[in-house]
């Protein structure tokens, strides 16, 4: 499908690739990670053509049809509605639409067969192509990636560049390429929506490459792992957990043979020293001397996974409760996130704060830390000191000072050693501390900001999507020092391989009430899956008011009943619709039979028409009919 041949890429003087090699096969589904830095991100643009290789060769068939994801499409800009923009995907089936439109309008005034022979090839060529159902599919896809009914209709320069992502890998997965490269698709997205996205992506046909810092979206999709290292591509064949035990075994396999070979080194210059000053072992000694210079050297195994070698430093522990919230309400002009809502804060709790975007998550965090308002109150305990670390505080690290300056005005109790230690478990080694903030990337500014945090004198850390930015070593790090950390802290992620690790107790929001349970992540999605919970679709912005879940835990409820005759009662209407509409697209064929309608070139246009829209209509009934069912059996079978 595309190979890869003795690939060079400079910048500057620096080989971000050194000949490296890669085939890519029809159907693989493949992981491309490696550290930040190592070049994923330019390896996909230079196979979609962006950049040029400063040497070898990417050799692909010309009709290949690739889907590219990556963050530069941010800035794509539209005063189209969002469906729009997703529909936009249909190339082919567009332009026909277009060209029939102008036909039907032409054969208003134009009666030749000419023309009518023409509208009916384009009808029967866009009902080949499924131009019926286009909109149907656009608002699939849309639904799954959380844009609700009345969102698709609104213009995509409204929504946010996180939003804005989620329409162009609509468009892109509507395009139904041969292969799909997705550079961090999963970046601004929430739990639900990685979800839905991990279930489509395995239903997909064609051949896919990840550029991914999730974890367990790798191991849900990719059946292969590349590793991009050191300027070299190395394949393993399979997910990353395999990719992690095949690395470890290859590992020690190199370790045993490198240690070998410095034994055998050792000793070739031990009878080299010892017999070059000797005439009649000259010779000899030359010619172990060249064989040496010319053995291939096995390198040492270089530690990928830098550990965490520092304590947390707080003078004094918290009581026991460390957050109270009573009565707490809090709305918006068209959203309502808490309604005399209750919850507390232990002293050792390891909360995770999870859920869709836009319910109030955030919102809920700022509240904790009090610097939301809000009606009810938030107590704070005994002796509690807080961090709150959130995106926007990369925005305050100051641009002037170096890495280790910044670490030093913010945290004067630690000695310098303690902060470049701090610094070196962020992969800031060596000179790396004396960088200017101004020139970090945004992910090395988060890590910055990260590890201040880390350096407080505080016993409580609430943190706003912490491993944003961050690549799986750096989430490594962190998930390290969170586990040493003997304070409280609440987190905010949709990374779930962070969270199963860190979080001891889960907190959801839902019917206006902050819900909780206390285990793990991983035991969390296994009881939350048996649950019965109405479907409901994320809203993105504040457009409409909220549908809240009624959730019971019980296998049969009232509510569950309710909303079981709520479906049914849907699905009758439908379906008398749909007979209905049936009667109509019937009638109209039978009209468009007539001799005196097919004979009349304006009445056989205007019959054509009312068909077209009357097909649609029945179409997008029969679909709508079609969900409805299998939500109806999915609920009467559990």
């Amino acid at each position: 499908m595309i190979s890869i041949n003795d690939l060079t890429f400079l910048i500057g003087s620096r080989a971000l690739y050194d000949e490296a090699n890669w085939h890519i096969k029809p159907g693989e589904r493949i992981g491309l990670i490696g550290a930040n830095g190592t070049g994923k991100s330019t390896l996909l643009k230079i196979i979609v053509g962006e950049y040029a290789p400063s040497s070898g060769s990417i050799s692909m068939s010309k009709d290949l049809k690739i889907g590219y994801l990556n963050q530069d499409l941010l800035s794509y800009e539209s005063h189209h509605t969002i469906l729009h923009v997703a529909m936009e995907a249909f190339e082919r089936q567009n332009k026909i639409h277009d060209e029939i439109e102008e036909l039907l309008k032409k054969i208003e005034t134009d009666y030749s067969e000419d023309v009518l022979y023409k509208l009916s090839d384009k009808q029967q060529e866009f009902e080949a192509l499924d131009g019926y159902n286009i909109e149907y599919k656009a608002n699939e896809i849309l639904a799954g990636l959380g844009f609700s009914t009345a969102d698709q209709h609104r213009p995509l320069n409204t929504f946010s560049g996180g939003w804005r992502m989620r329409v162009m890998l609509a468009k892109i997965l509507l395009q139904t390429p041969d292969i799909l490269l997705l550079d961090e698709p999963t970046n601004h997205m929430d739990l639900p929506s990685i979800k839905w996205l991990e279930t489509y992506l395995a239903s997909f046909e064609g051949a896919i490459v990840i550029v991914s810092h999730d974890r367990y979206f790798l191991d849900k999709i990719v059946n292969r792992t590349v590793e991009s290292r050191k300027g070299k591509l190395t394949a393993y064949a399979g997910n990353y957990t395999f990719y992690l035990e095949e690395k470890s075994l290859r590992g020690e396999i190199q370790k045993g043979e490198f240690k070998n070979q410095q034994a055998k080194i050792k000793q070739e210059e031990r009878l080299i020293e010892r017999f070059k000053a000797k005439a009649s072992k000259a010779k000899m000694a030359q010619s172990r001397m060249k064989a040496l210079d010319k053995l291939e050297r096995v390198d040492d195994v270089d530690d990928d996974n830098p550990t965490v070698n520092f304590s947390f430093k707080f003078t004094k522990p918290s009581g026991r409760h460390v957050i109270r919230i009573e009565n707490a309400t809090k709305k918006y002009p068209n959203i309502d996130i808490l309604e005399n809502a209750e919850a507390v804060i232990e002293k050792g709790d390891k909360i995770a704060l999870i859920g869709a975007n836009g319910k109030g998550k955030s919102t809920l965090l700022r509240m904790v830390a009090g610097v939301e308002k809000f009606d009810g109150t938030c107590e704070t305990g005994h002796n509690v000191t807080t961090t709150f670390f959130a995106q926007h505080q990369l925005e305050s690290l100051h641009l002037g000072n170096t890495i280790l300056e910044e670490l030093q005005a913010f945290a004067p109790k630690h000695t310098d050693t303690e902060l470049r230690s701090i610094l070196g478990c962020f992969l800031f080694t060596g000179d790396d501390v004396f960088k200017k903030i101004k020139v970090l990337s945004g992910g090395e500014k988060s890590r910055v900001a990260l590890a201040k945090s880390l350096t407080t004198d505080s016993n409580f850390l609430i943190l706003d999507e912490p491993t944003n930015h961050l690549d799986i070593q750096s989430v490594n790090i962190l998930i390290q020092a969170l586990k040493q950390f003997e304070g409280t802290f609440i987190a905010v992620s949709h990374d779930r391989y962070f969270l199963d690790n860190v979080a001891n107790k889960i907190w959801f929001i839902e019917e206006e009430q902050i819900k909780v349970y206390p285990g793990t992540y991983a035991e969390y999605e296994i009881w939350n899956s048996k649950r019965i919970i109405p479907v409901e679709k994320s809203i993105p912005v504040k457009a409409e008011k909220e549908v809240k879940p009624k959730v019971e835990e019980k296998p049969v409820t009232v509510n569950s009943q309710q909303q079981l005759k709520k479906l049914n009662d849907q699905l009758q209407r439908i379906e008398q619709e749909t007979v209905l509409l049936d009667k109509d697209v019937k009638a109209i064929e039978t009209e468009m039979a007539d001799e005196k309608v097919y004979g009349d070139k304006a009445k056989l246009a205007d019959a054509n028409k009312r068909y077209v829209t009357a097909k649609q209509l029945l179409d997008t009934a029969q679909n709508k009919w079609e969900e409805l069912a299998a939500e109806i059996m999915d609920m009467e079978s559990k």
